[in-house]
This record gives C-alpha cells, structure tokens and sequence, in this order.
C-alpha cells in the first residue's frame, strides 16, 4: 500500500470513529493521523534492517504525539488511537483489524520474556482508557477491555474484561459491531459484588430479628405458664 492510500485509510477512520471531527482538515492535526503517517515509514524502514532510521522516526513522532509505536510492531487496517496521549505499543505486539485504543494504554511486555514479549490483539477490540495489556497472549476478536483494567492472561474472543487484574465479566458468542462499542457502560463487578452481600447481609439481620422475636416469644409462654 503506498503512501497516498495510507492518508486516505486514516482520513476515513477518523472521519468514521470521531464525531468531534467537524471538517477534513482537522484530521490533519489529528495526534492518531500523524502517528499512524510516522508508523508506516518507519515499519517499512524497520522490515528492511534501517533499524536506527526507523527508531529515529518513531521517537520523533512519540515527542510530536505523546504516542508511542516501536516500528516492529505489526498493525492492520481500520486501526484507531481516540485522544492518544500516553500510548505505548511495544515492538513485538501484532494487531488486527479495526482496533480501537484510547489514551494511556499500554500493550506491553512483563520484562522476563524473550522472542515474541507483547500481546496480540485481534480483529474489532476495544481497549479503553489507562488499561493495561501485559504480556505474549491473545486477547481474541470482538473484546472490550474496559477503562483501567490490568490484563495479565489470554482473553477468549467475545469477552468483557474489567478490574485489576482483569476478569472476563462478559461472554458470548454474539459479533460486537464496532459501532456499538462504548468504553463506559461495561459490567462492574465489585459493585455487582458488593450488592450480592448486601441483600445476603439483609437476609441474615432479618432471620436474627425473626429468630429474637420467637425466643422471647417461648420466654413469655413459660413466664405465663
């Protein structure tokens, strides 16, 4: 793909996924279009062995962007950083179709790993705000990650994962459509957890009351008695 189908790839990304976009120009300030720009030549620098060239490229845009793309890493089509601030995406991470970031995410590696160290993220997922993905795994096609969640372990396709670490909350058999994705209205499972208790502790306060009330019950019958 040359360079000029690369501009109109992003432009038609952003223009689709950012309703703030008002005009075509303005994409071109976009954080993500420039990035993305940077990304491309600096990957095909990398491919060939430029290594120094293709980090210099890289580095340049991450001070511009507050974005961060190692030139190894391996992006497909349809991909798109929201904001952007804070994005870091190590060398070995490989992402599918139709991805969308948000600000602060990292996909990263643990430290302790050689070869292939950062994840892979399939086609349609959604990684919102401050998450963290960490570590060589897959997290599977049509997922949502949701907003400061620590993903440490394979995530099946399909899935809601929240929390630190990140447990799947969600799970379906059902495509996600990207226009569908919402990075706010995701499960919260310590709130779900917390309700549990709650009516569990209403339960056990109303048979200790009901439990009272039959033994001064028996008190009084053997008083009269």
């Amino acid at each position: 793909m040359g360079i000029m189908s690369y501009i109109k790839e992003e432009f038609r990304v952003i223009r689709e996924r950012d309703p703030a976009i008002k005009s075509p120009m303005e994409v071109l300030l976009y954080p993500s279009f420039r990035v993305m720009l940077s990304y491309r030549r600096a990957h095909r620098l990398y491919l060939k062995g430029h290594y120094f060239l293709a980090r210099l490229i890289s580095q340049r845009a991450a001070r511009r962007t507050g974005i961060e793309i190692h030139p190894g890493a391996k992006i497909g089509s349809g991909f798109f950083i929201d904001h952007g601030s804070g994005v870091i995406i190590g060398e070995t991470t490989i992402i599918g179709d139709g991805v969308t970031l948000y600000q602060g995410v990292t996909l990263g590696g643990t430290g302790k790993e050689t070869g292939k160290r950062h994840p892979t993220i399939g086609d349609n997922v959604m990684i919102s705000a401050g998450a963290k993905v960490i570590g060589s795994f897959t997290v599977g096609e049509n997922s949502k990650i949701g907003a400061g969640s620590v993903v440490i372990e394979e995530v099946p396709p399909d899935c809601t994962v929240v929390g630190v670490p990140g447990r799947i909350v969600k799970r379906d058999n059902i495509k996600i459509p990207r226009s569908d994705m919402d990075q706010c209205h995701l499960p919260d499972p310590v709130k779900e957890d917390i309700t549990v208790l709650q009516h569990e502790n209403a339960e056990l306060v109303n048979r200790v009351l009901d439990l009272e009330r039959t033994v001064r019950a028996l008190a009084a019958g053997k008083e009269a008695t």
